[in-house]
């Protein structure tokens, strides 16, 4: 099972660019799972007066919530992603994406507004940059350390999906 996770600060089009890729897998026969890091104490994974969110608000720390269709878990304590990883091992995916973590040690995409977000080059794993708006000194950074960089419209931004296929769809 292979990973790829896309990080960046806060709205910069992590979620958007994550969805994109899982289209993009899912349609090449890929099966894709997803992980997302939330940095809010406050998150709130289910609906209000929901049975789970009941069941939670009891003081349940792992809710499993199941229909013909899905299953879903909710658990009210921490996990690092190594840990989600390991939880998605039984559902026999391809690859799983991760939006945030950004310290952890898998392949990644950079997502960059700005030069001031020039630190996420530096993050383990980097394997390309998407460039929100123009960035010339990341763009540099980039080049120096041989990233492939992309900017986040048109034909740059279906290059990176593209890129990010041909390196985890089957052959």
């Amino acid at each position: 099972m292979d990973i790829l996770q896309v990080v960046g600060f806060k709205n910069a089009g992590k979620t958007t660019l994550l969805c994109e890729l899982v289209s993009a897998l899912a349609q090449d026969g890929l099966r894709v799972g997803t992980v997302k890091r939330d940095a809010h104490d406050t998150f709130e994974p289910d609906t209000r007066g929901t049975d789970s969110w009941l069941h939670r608000r009891a003081g349940a720390l792992v809710t499993a919530v199941s229909s013909p269709a899905r299953t879903a878990w909710f658990a009210c304590v921490p996990r690092t992603l190594d840990e989600l990883i390991d939880g998605m091992k039984p559902f026999g995916l391809d690859v799983v994406l991760a939006e945030g973590f950004k310290t952890a040690p898998y392949p990644k995409i950079a997502i960059v507004r700005t030069d001031a977000d020039a630190e996420l080059l530096r993050l383990p794993g980097v394997l390309a940059v998407m460039l929100r708006e123009p960035a010339p000194a990341v763009q540099a950074e980039a080049a120096g350390l041989g990233l492939a960089a992309f900017r986040s419209e048109g034909a740059e931004r279906q290059a990176l999906i593209d890129f990010i296929r041909s390196r985890y769809s089957r052959r």
